[in-house]
């Protein structure tokens, strides 16, 4: 009876973390008490029960033994409705891996119970599952990145971070390599329009696009683009991106567009709650009328407008916030945006549905977003009736991940939910001699370049090459400085693999290395999490050097954006050691170096 209630499809590659802290520490068994669901078949509310066995819905009907239920929940004056999905979210941005337990615990609390997360590099993915595995946390799908070189999303990051490609045979080839990284979708910034408020960064051609949207799918990886004009949309619909992860802003969509999304199967997930004009965690804006935000409102109606079309249309519509970008907060944004879907013109059922049942489907999914036997009981209990006015998803009163309460009066969260961040991890003397071929430290970490972002950025070349003395190999950095007024080109050298977890510097005493070069400034830096960074300047001089420094001779700098102290020496979370060089707008500056080693308590020993 009643075994099919309105949700979604399944994933075919589900983030295996989630999955494993259910799977140790789900109940025997749920059993949820006569609450309120909508019959997929009447289109009305009626009150069933929902039996939970094994992390997954094993009966829905009325008057159910508790069978092998070990916690029975009174849903009586509650609605219940599967886990949301958000297809669009960055999870860290702004060194804050730190962040990871209290944004599980935002979504969670929000009733989010998958996400697609953007933002970090490839080699942070297999950390990030490891450490989302001791949590209670949203199942997540992790994006690897491609852009065009000074493409968004390439104008500030490295290519560990966001791979840059302008041929139809880098794009495969870049794809090749991420493939090995195993990430469940690309995201690729295919459109450089900046919505009339900053200068356009480059686009990417058809030709590069339908070559990256082949290989990916030859990998069986999904691909998600930043697209957010007419024009550029006809481009990655023909191409065959799986989903237009932004709004198209410039213009009403038209016939063509129309026409090549559904012939295509291209999805979309406008973000509206990160163009509302005053954002949902924006503070309200002293003048109401500047010119970006004259911009920003007629950009938001375009998208408003083509919502509607779109839908209408046919297109599958999704939730896909940006969340994490400001403005956005983490979970309320996907609560936002099913507000601002029925602002467009969405029924609320339609906009439920485009965060349950289509978000599930166009992710690839085959066992949430739906309530059905069989399917995995990611649930909700909400007061009111969310099908008929969508603010009751505001009002959450449980959570179940896999048939475990993590949200509401009986919920039980593993004690890594609770932690700041993971525990800081000891390291062996040598950080880096430079011998390995692969790019990678002698701590096994990827080695990645920084620099100064924007339009006219810096530009910088790292290669290992052989010493002239012929005794081993150094990192030889060549760089061309912006004209911008922080121009910087940096090496970056992580304790851990992709900078996820910190590393524990208290039983050291220093660091040393050797150096040369020519640069109009250089320094050393330890940078931690938040922002923290501490760094020591020192001099080039075009003969080798070597150098010790002490943890008392790293200074505090302030924090990377906003007001603030530099912070005090903190030698239990250091993620990264820096080496930077600086310059006059324009100038060149190179450097080498070689045998980057802690210093003490015993050489070449952890302590």
């Amino acid at each position: 009876m009643h075994k099919s209630l309105p949700g979604v499809m399944a994933p075919a590659l589900i983030a295996a973390v989630a999955t494993l802290w259910a799977a140790g520490s789900a109940h025997a068994g749920l059993l949820i008490r006569d609450a309120q669901v909508l019959d997929a078949e009447t289109g009305q509310p009626h009150a069933v029960d929902v039996l939970v066995e094994d992390g997954r819905i094993a009966r829905i009907g009325t008057g159910l033994s508790t069978g092998q239920a070990t916690q029975v929940v009174d849903g009586s004056g509650l609605s219940l409705v599967p886990g949301m999905l958000d297809l669009h979210t960055h999870w860290t941005p702004n060194t804050r891996p730190a962040a990871l337990p209290e944004v599980a615990n935002a979504y969670l609390d929000a009733g989010v119970t998958t996400v697609a997360d953007y933002h970090q590099q490839p080699e942070a993915h297999a950390p990030r599952r490891d450490w989302l595995a001791d949590l209670a946390a949203p199942s997540v799908h992790f994006g690897a990145r491609m852009s065009t070189p000074l493409g968004h999303g390439a104008d500030w990051a490295d290519q560990a971070t966001t791979r840059w490609v302008n041929s139809p045979e880098a794009a495969r080839a870049a794809v090749q390599e991420i493939a090995t990284y195993g990430p469940d979708f690309i995201k690729a910034f295919t459109d450089g329009w900046r919505y009339n408020n900053a200068p356009d960064n480059t686009s990417m051609d058809e030709a590069t696009l339908t070559a990256l949207v082949d290989e990916a799918h030859r990998h069986g990886i999904k691909v998600f683009s930043h697209t957010v004009t007419v024009e550029r949309a006809k481009q990655a619909a023909r191409a065959g991106v799986d989903l237009i992860a932004h709004s198209i802003l410039d213009r009403p969509v038209d016939d063509e567009l129309i026409a090549l999304m559904r012939g295509h199967g291209t999805a979309y997930g406008p973000s509206l709650a990160v163009y509302e004009p005053v954002r949902v965690g924006d503070a309200p804006p002293e003048d109401p009328d500047t010119p970006v935000l004259q911009q920003r409102r007629r950009n938001f109606d375009v998208a408003l407008a083509n919502v509607k079309r779109m839908h209408d249309a046919g297109i599958p519509v999704v939730v896909a916030t940006d969340a994490g970008m400001p403005g956005t907060p983490h979970g309320r944004a996907a609560t936002r945006e099913l507000e601002l879907l029925v602002r467009a013109g969405l029924t609320p059922r339609q906009a439920l549905h485009a965060a349950t049942a289509g978000a599930a489907m166009v992710l690839g999914t085959t066992d949430r977003g739906v309530l059905a036997e069989g399917r995995r009981a990611d649930l909700v209990l909400v007061q009111g009736e969310p099908w008929d006015d969508v603010t009751a998803m505001q009002r959450v009163q449980r959570v179940f991940l896999a048939g475990e309460e993590v949200t509401g009066p009986d919920a039980s969260r593993p004690s890594a939910n609770a932690r700041a961040s993971l525990p800081p991890r000891p390291l062996s003397a040598l950080i880096d001699d430079f011998e390995r071929a692969d790019g990678r430290t002698a701590l096994d970490t990827l080695r990645i370049s920084d620099a100064d972002g924007g339009n006219d950025r810096t530009w910088q070349s790292s290669l290992r090459i052989a010493r002239p003395d012929g005794d081993g190999h150094v990192l030889s950095t060549h760089a061309r400085l912006s004209h911008s007024g922080r121009a910087y080109a940096a090496v970056l050298l992580p304790l851990s693999r992709g900078s996820v977890a910190p590393a524990d510097l208290e039983d050291w005493q220093g660091l040393s290395f050797q150096a040369r070069g020519e640069a109009g400034s250089v320094r050393v830096e330890i940078r931690g999490q938040e922002g923290r960074r501490w760094a020591h300047e020192f001099q080039l001089a075009p003969g080798w050097q070597d150098y010790q420094v002490p943890w008392t001779g790293f200074a505090g700098l302030p924090p990377w954006r906003g007001d603030g102290d530099p912070p005090a020496w903190q030698g239990d979370d250091a993620m990264q050691i820096a080496f930077s060089v600086g310059g006059a707008p324009g100038d060149t500056a190179w450097f080498e170096l070689d045998e980057v080693r802690l210093i003490g308590p015993q050489e070449g020993a952890a302590p």
